[in-house]
């Protein structure tokens, strides 16, 4: 009895110095090569040294419309020194490319905040843009109305040489990172998961937290 009440109290005092330090508790629910899976070589993120939390996604995709109102939550439940950023992926379809670029055009003239949601709206709900087959006029006609941006500015920046550039870029991260289905999201560069393999989008939303302090406690 007494050697077993030793054990547990060195077991408190262990967990209690872990909680000290920052770093997570065991979650024994969250299975690497099941719930999650780690991205090897890890991919470099764009956040300043801080934890990054990625969602790789389409306007083309239904599901990734469906899932914009719990990436937000994720983006506003995270603790500070993490970021929040999005990267759209092509799978070498010609109407997601579009979409790419209408993505970092609306990054490149600095209107993201104002299009994004816009944007997904125009598809799916007031289709004002074919989702199956986008025109960048279409989406010039929702980025002016939406942000007040000249039609003939989007439509430029589109084929520029800055946004053909991010348009390659983004499809070799997403080849390296593994990623074959949206929405998917990638932690810290390291860590790549989806609803699917959580469990739920409400256990996505916890695993996410869980990698976001454990890549934090390091």
């Amino acid at each position: 009895m007494l050697m077993r009440g030793l054990l547990a109290l060195a077991g408190l005092v262990l967990a209690s110095g872990a909680v000290a330090q920052g770093v997570p508790a065991p979650a024994a629910r969250w299975e690497a090569g099941k719930n999650y899976f780690v991205i090897d070589p890890p991919q470099p993120t764009e956040s300043n040294g801080k934890v990054e939390v990625l969602e790789v996604f389409s306007y083309g995709c239904p599901h990734c419309n469906e899932f914009q109102p719990i990436a937000e939550n994720i983006r506003k439940s995270l603790p500070a020194g993490t970021s929040f950023r999005y990267l759209p992926a092509g799978f070498g379809r010609a109407s997601w490319e579009t979409f790419a670029r209408a993505y970092y055009v609306a990054e490149a003239l600095g209107i993201l905040d104002k299009t994004h949601a816009a944007l997904f709206k125009a598809i799916y709900t007031e289709r004002k843009v074919n989702g199956v087959s986008p025109s960048l006029d279409e989406i010039a006609g929702v980025y002016a109305a939406s942000a007040g941006v000249k039609a003939e500015d989007v439509v430029a920046t589109a084929t520029s040489f800055a946004v053909n550039a991010k348009v390659k870029r983004g499809e070799a991260y997403v080849k390296a990172t593994g990623v074959d289905g949206t929405p998917t999201l990638i932690v810290n560069g390291k860590y790549r998961l989806d609803a699917k393999s959580a469990g739920s989008y409400p256990a996505l939303q916890e695993l996410v937290q869980y990698l976001v302090a454990k890549e934090g406690a390091k």
